[in-house]
């Protein structure tokens, strides 16, 4: 599996672990219906508590990004479902931003030439 932890990360061992099975859910990485790792095995892996992954699991169910079959196991959602919902998310968020922008005076023209500048840097940043 494609997990690492970062003991050095302030965020919470599941919290770790939900977000990188997100990531890898919405890349596609892990297929709709790839049934994900059982508790034991990843808890194993990674050596850390069963617990962990199991609450890592639940986040990820409530967010839609998974879902259980009773005696065998949890799969992932498809990414084309769970898309909309996350981009919603994405521009509630934005949204927040240029209302703080725009409060400490940052102007539209500033923010199109940063997020422009960003992304013809990065490539797609």
């Amino acid at each position: 599996m494609l997990i690492e932890i970062d003991y050095r990360d302030k965020r919470p061992l599941y919290e770790q672990i939900s977000g990188k099975l997100e990531e890898l859910i919405l890349c596609g990485v892990i297929g709709a219906g790839e049934a994900l790792p059982s508790v034991r095995s990843l808890a194993m892996d990674l050596s850390i508590n069963p617990n962990t992954i199991q609450k890592a699991y639940d986040a990820l169910e409530q967010k839609g990004m998974c879902y259980s079959v009773t005696g065998r196991g949890r799969f992932a959602a498809a990414a084309d479902e769970v898309l909309p919902v996350k981009k919603k998310e994405f521009f509630d968020e934005l949204l927040g931003v240029i209302v703080k922008a725009s409060k400490v005076g940052i102007t539209e023209k500033e923010i199109t030439d940063f997020i422009h500048e960003e992304f013809v840097k990065g490539g797609n940043v």
